[in-house]
């Protein structure tokens, strides 16, 4: 019974944090903005569902069973590259129609000589 409310609790604190996530990609007026909203609820709903069937199965099975750990961790290695990707893709394009947005870093190599980064 208490392992069930749990797996329930943690559900559901996954379904409010995905609110929370289209709240902000409603909400917030620029691509930048929205993807952060998503990115950062994303983490925490993804790891209580994870939690959510670890503790199920292991009260199904009665022994611990961390095989949805794989899944987890490799949600957690992908969204990372993937919102980079996106936010750098996202800038090329607002760059390239005239928007003002940030300039690119500059570098510095051996010979002092100032590069711009990619």
């Amino acid at each position: 019974m208490i392992a069930e409310l749990l797996v329930a609790l943690l559900l559901l604190a996954s379904g409010a944090t995905a609110l929370v996530a289209a709240l902000g990609l409603w909400r917030l007026p620029d691509f930048f903005m929205r993807m952060h909203a998503p990115a950062v609820c994303y983490t925490l709903g993804s790891w209580s569902v994870a939690l959510a069937s670890v503790i199920h199965f292991t009260a199904g099975s009665g022994r611990l069973s961390l095989h949805v750990w794989l899944v987890i961790v490799i949600l957690s290695i992908t969204a990372p590259v993937t919102t980079v990707l996106l936010s750098r893709a996202g800038l090329f394009r607002a760059r390239r129609a005239g928007e003002a947005v940030p300039h690119p870093l500059v570098a510095q190599n051996d010979s002092g000589e100032r590069t711009p980064t990619v």
